[in-house]
């Protein structure tokens, strides 16, 4: 027997904060309470038997919570994500969301697990230039290879290979994605979608194929780069799709609905619709597809004879004899006639395989023939290549020094960036052309392009450091922008002062101009074979350059170790160096230039600050020194010695 209590009404708030109803009711830690998850922006903590809630949480206008959240029964924290990448973790004492414990999961991996050796192989997706997130994934399986397919919230779908066998599970390895099919669903869709791989030429996508329109179920042919079928699914879908023999299932409107499907042979005529699917009448079917392997000494007539079933045989032992193609000569043979794409493709399988002693010279003959094609065919330039390439930590600039040439025709700037980072034989006009190339182009332009900013130091930070605006008198590490040689202290002097500290304290390039200068930096150089090339570079360049050395001087000044915050950031001693060459290249026309007045000024200052940093040092270090004399001669005292006198 069953029975149904009395209905409880909780607050109808939350329901009418979200535009599609609830995301959740998820169990807290305690009986009788839940937490109720909206499809906005709100969180909140409801005791039934109360009928009332016991707190709320909302992220900040703008922001939206993407999965309902889930209390931690061992902690009783509360734990959600919004924006689709965005870990809040909080408790009942947390009353805004923005101050708690924040973590974004920018990373993905995949994880393979061999079941007969036990072992489990991570690997790290990168995801190269696209900004988006993953919305989807599925993969497929053959005896080399995993094909990893992701359907990304740009709308694209991307490719992954990962090796079955790999060769070190005990490393983080790091796989690169490549562009599939591009725009299969709308990238502004809010809607679940959904991925899955049919066969090895065909996957079918769930999701609205452009903006504001209906869900469809697609049918593309990844071979061929082309869409075979489609069908509307007007009461719209779950966005979840599976697929289990001929047959696709899905939850269309209120119903589970199975579609079967059929999926021919891929070929160009197929992908192309040009197939003829009717037959004359009193005609005998022929298949569409002829195996011309075996009816080269046969007759199509007597597919089934003994004569072509021998042949087959003869033909399937002689490519069973056939030694396999290195992946190496392969992608060698494609680089110089195929396109991009089959490139890319060959070069994943290159990567993917098990790390050879020679493969440090295979990379080189690779981007040596990839950079012949792009001298040879100007419209070519296979982008993606060559960064996986330089990201293999084995090349050098001797080694393929046509690389950096072609990525400076093209301004490359993340290209250049790159093999600042990696390349130690880089020659100083190649660097010094790199540097002129960062400096000149425009800021609009910079901000569109993906470089790597771990470099960068927080720009932002100095201008709102309190101490600074308020006690511009402080001296740090020696250096005082107030001690201009005037020991006035009337309130111009200290305004003009407090004008220089904030002056000096905002970054005066955008923060991708800073990641790029930052890879200059810290390549490496010789002075005496740089100093002629710095010549040459325009004098408000040299100005900007100069500004943002000194910036970063003021923000060593700001530690007292003397670093820079951030993953590999320029060292002081770089930065002194490059402001010694700047100014000994280019003084004369400098100081020529109204704009770099003041910042010639207060390098003068930071130079005299230094000299007197140095000159109190080195008496502290004669200080103790002569303090250790003393130590070692009372420790010596009562000790028998003997001393020879050599008279001449």
């Amino acid at each position: 027997m069953a029975a149904l209590d009395e209905e409880i009404m909780l607050s109808t708030v939350v329901l009418g904060a979200g535009p599609d109803g609830l995301l959740g009711v998820e169990p807290t830690d305690k009986a009788d309470q839940f937490l109720v998850t909206d499809s906005g922006r709100t969180v909140v903590h409801y005791k039934v038997s109360d009928q009332k809630p016991l707190g709320s949480w909302s992220v900040k206008q703008g922001q939206i919570i993407t999965c309902p959240a889930v209390c931690s029964f061992q902690t009783g924290e509360y734990i959600v994500v919004h924006d689709n990448k965005v870990l809040r973790i909080w408790n009942n004492e947390d009353v805004n969301l923005d101050k708690v414990f924040k973590a974004t999961h920018g990373n993905y991996f995949a994880y393979v697990q061999m079941l007969n050796s036990c072992t489990l192989s991570k690997y790290t997706l990168l995801l190269g230039e696209e900004k988006s997130i993953i919305k989807n994934f599925t993969a497929s399986v053959d005896r080399k290879f995993i094909y990893l397919m992701s359907l990304s919230s740009d709308g694209c779908i991307y490719e992954s290979l990962i090796p079955v066998y790999p060769s070190d599970t005990d490393k983080n390895q790091k796989v690169v994605r490549s562009l599939l099919l591009k725009t299969v669903v709308s990238g502004s869709s809010q809607k679940e979608v959904a991925l899955t791989v049919l066969d090895q030429n065909h996957v079918a996508v769930l999701g609205p194929p452009i903006p504001a329109s209906k869900e469809c179920l697609c049918i593309w042919n990844i071979k061929f780069q082309t869409l075979q079928t489609s069908k509307e699914l007007p009461q719209g879908t779950s966005g979840q799709l599976w697929y289990y023999g001929e047959s696709l299932f899905m939850l269309h409107g209120k119903y589970l609905t199975v579609i079967p499907y059929k999926c021919e042979v891929s070929s160009l005529a197929g992908a192309l619709g040009k197939l003829k699917h009717s037959q004359d009448p009193g005609t005998h079917p022929i298949p569409h597809f002829v195996n011309w392997e075996t009816s080269q000494e046969c007759e199509l007539g007597s597919p089934n004879s003994e004569q072509s079933k021998r042949i087959l045989r003869r033909r399937k032992s002689e490519v069973s004899l056939k030694p396999e193609v290195p992946a190496s000569s392969q992608l060698l043979l494609a680089i110089k006639k195929d396109s991009e794409k089959h490139i890319e493709l060959e070069l994943r399988k290159l990567l993917a395989v098990k790390q050879t002693p020679d493969l440090c010279t295979i990379i080189g003959d690779v981007v040596a023939g990839l950079v012949a094609r792009c001298r040879e065919e100007p419209a070519f330039y296979p982008r993606n290549c060559l960064l996986q390439l330089v990201q293999t930590h084995v090349l050098s600039y001797s080694l393929c020094p046509g690389l950096m040439e072609i990525a400076l025709e093209k301004a490359d700037v993340q290209m250049l960036q790159l093999c600042l980072q990696q390349f130690p034989d880089i020659p100083e006009s190649v660097t010094c052309t790199c540097l002129k190339v960062f400096l000149s182009i425009g800021d609009d332009d910079l901000r569109k392009i993906d470089v790597n900013m771990e470099s960068v130091v927080d720009c932002n930070d100095g201008v709102q450091d309190e101490k600074m605006e308020e006690q511009t008198g402080i001296v740090q590490n020696g250096f005082s922008p107030e001690a201009d040689g005037c020991h006035s202290c009337d309130s111009d002097s200290r305004e003009k002062a407090r004008g220089a500290v904030q002056e000096t304290s905002a970054c005066p390039v955008i923060a991708q101009r800073a990641a790029l200068l930052n890879a200059v930096l810290r390549s490496a150089y010789s002075d005496i074979f740089l100093l002629p090339y710095l010549k040459d570079i325009p004098a408000q360049h040299v100005t900007v350059f100069l500004q943002y050395l000194y910036f970063l001087y003021l923000k060593c000044s700001k530690n007292a170790s003397m670093t820079l915050p951030g993953i590999h950031p320029p060292t002081l001693s770089q930065i002194m160096d490059w402001i010694c060459l700047l100014l000994d290249a280019n003084f004369t026309v400098v100081v020529m230039i109204p704009e770099a007045k003041r910042l010639l000024m207060n390098l003068y200052k930071f130079v005299k600050s230094q000299i007197s940093v140095y000159s109190e040092l080195n008496k502290i270090e004669v200080s103790f020194r002569e303090l250790q004399k003393l130590n070692q001669e009372k420790n010596n005292r009562g000790r028998y010695s003997i001393e020879v006198l050599e008279l001449f």
